[in-house]
């Protein structure tokens, strides 16, 4: 589940989940939710695999995210269909989407980049929760 917050000019993210696995693909659904208006309207076409190094959860979550903002900023690829596996070194997901049709597709907000600034991933005794900021 992910909760998006103003943020000044920036926009919050919220996310919690059970697991971290859960938690960094619910924060990817969350960056989706910010570049495209509906994300139900990516459908998935194509699968894009990513490997993330990193032991630390809060920068294991920015450099994921980056990732999903790249490759949208890039090859200009949707994502709505995220499965991640947190491994000991880093973590292994899968990414389903199309590429941007601006005939099918709504763009919320030009997102600028992930920011470090109140990143914060923590366990609870309920799983895992996170907040981010992303600049708009």
């Amino acid at each position: 589940m992910y909760e998006i917050c103003d943020h000044t000019a920036d926009l919050g993210i919220r996310v919690q989940a059970a697991s971290l696995a859960d938690l960094l693909a619910d924060a990817a659904r969350g960056l989706t939710a910010v570049i495209c208006d509906d994300p139900t309207t990516i459908r998935p076409l194509v699968a894009e695999s990513f490997t993330i190094a990193g032991t630390d959860p809060a920068w294991l979550l920015l450099d994921w995210l980056g990732e999903i903002h790249a490759a949208f900023e890039v090859r200009r690829l949707l994502f709505h269909d995220v499965a991640v596996i947190v491994e000991t070194q880093g973590l292994q997901a899968t990414a389903r989407g199309e590429p941007y049709d601006p005939a099918r597709h709504v763009l919320a907000h030009e997102v600028k980049a992930i920011t470090q600034h109140a990143l914060d991933v923590r366990q609870t005794p309920d799983g895992w929760e996170a907040f981010f900021i992303v600049d708009i």
